[in-house]
């Protein structure tokens, strides 16, 4: 079996992944990339077979991709945020400086990753700032592998800093091998077609967790922050068991397929609601207390004022005749080979840079279709007219 795929479910030894420097780990991200692909696939005959429907639709679908393939774009230009400010710190603060090589530190290192990812995981849904950035992963209505994918692009700035302490001790090479793990883990828990796995339930995050985590249910609103681990939720009281039919999605759905709003959207919400206030710290408040915050509420807010949930809600899926649907797919197709190559190939910063924005414009353009199946037409017959 091979290391990416193995490394997709953190099941790589301390052996086989432990490096000296930085320069040495490998990029298991990148390599795990034709397993999204696969899995995605094998997730859709699944449902097929096993529910009669798909359980992808191309509106959506495409959407989540594109937003994962925005995410990833600072990291042509630049290192990660993340491992940037862990070296820094980690070369001029360190007190202690464990064995790269030994298992201890790589197990702890695990631990720490995992602990720090809860902790700005549960941020992430308590601070409304960041909850700007995160309500990107949150806002498909839908629940499938290509949920994962959908990250925001602002997340990564900020996220850096719950990692720092471990910079204090734990070698940046281990690190970076954790990093990377903790992500992939958590790609194949996005699924409604796992449904419980006895008892590894109560220790590791899993399908039947997640799903909870992505509900817009009132008993599932800031509920199991963990990430490859379920014990933090456990341990700090942010727990809850799948019991009602999870509803996914926003609080408020966004009921639209266009990217750049996906990903900034509640930016400008926030600076919208911080004007209704007069009070310097009810404007303070909306950016630092929680998205359902008002003045009068507690830091959190409260869930009961948020829409209920009957069961029966209808995800945004708007329908656009098949040759449009045909054109957004290979387009998209297109914008991945572009994406692929931006990746694979070394190529000056100019060069990358150019790539990235014919990624970043043709993932805009792909999914502006979505949205406006008129204007396609309108374009098309403008052309028929102009030749």
């Amino acid at each position: 079996m091979s290391t990416a795929f193995r490394a997709m479910f953190s099941l790589l030894t301390p052996n086989e992944s432990s490096f000296q420097k930085v320069e040495d780990v490998p990029p298991y991200v990148q390599q795990a990339t034709p397993f999204f692909v696969g899995l995605i696939f094998l997730e859709l005959a699944v449902g097929v077979l096993k529910t009669g429907t798909t359980v992808v639709t191309i509106s959506d679908g495409l959407t989540s991709i594109s937003a994962g393939m925005i995410s990833r774009l600072p990291s042509v230009l630049m290192r990660g945020c993340e491992l940037t400010a862990y070296m820094y710190v980690w070369d001029r603060f360190h007190l202690v400086e464990l064995p790269w090589d030994s298992a201890w530190t790589w197990w702890l290192t695990f631990l720490g990753v995992d602990f720090c990812y809860y902790w700005l995981h549960r941020f992430a849904h308590e601070v409304a700032i960041l909850w700007a950035a995160h309500q990107v992963h949150h806002s498909s209505e839908y629940y499938n592998l290509t949920t994962a994918l959908r990250q925001s692009l602002t997340q990564q700035f900020t996220s850096w800093i719950f990692y720092l302490p471990m910079a204090l001790a734990l070698p940046p090479s281990v690190f970076a091998v954790h990093i990377q793990l903790n992500l992939l883990y958590q790609f194949w828990i996005h699924t409604e077609l796992i449904r419980d796995l006895g008892p590894l339930e109560w220790v590791f995050n899993t399908p039947k967790h997640h799903r909870v985590h992505h509900g817009r249910n009132h008993y599932c609103i800031d509920k199991n922050y963990g990430g490859i681990l379920i014990i933090w939720d456990r341990l700090f009281g942010t727990f809850a068991e799948e019991t009602d039919k999870v509803v996914y999605g926003l609080v408020f759905p966004i009921k639209t397929f266009e990217i750049l709003y996906v990903q900034f959207h509640y930016y400008s919400y926030l600076w919208r609601k911080s004007k209704t206030y007069k009070a310097i710290s009810n404007k303070l408040s909306t950016f630092i207390k929680g998205p359902s915050w008002k003045p009068g509420k507690s830091r959190l807010g409260d869930h009961v004022d948020n829409p209920k949930v009957t069961g029966k809600e209808v995800p945004h899926d708007p329908s656009w005749p098949l040759p449009l649907q045909v054109y957004v797919v290979i387009h998209f197709l297109l914008v991945l080979q572009i994406y692929h190559d931006l990746f694979e190939n070394k190529m000056t910063n100019s060069g990358r840079l150019g790539d990235a924005t014919l990624c970043c414009h043709g993932d805009i353009a792909e999914v502006w279709l979505h949205e406006a199946p008129d204007a396609f037409a309108g374009c098309a017959h403008r052309g028929n007219l102009d030749s």
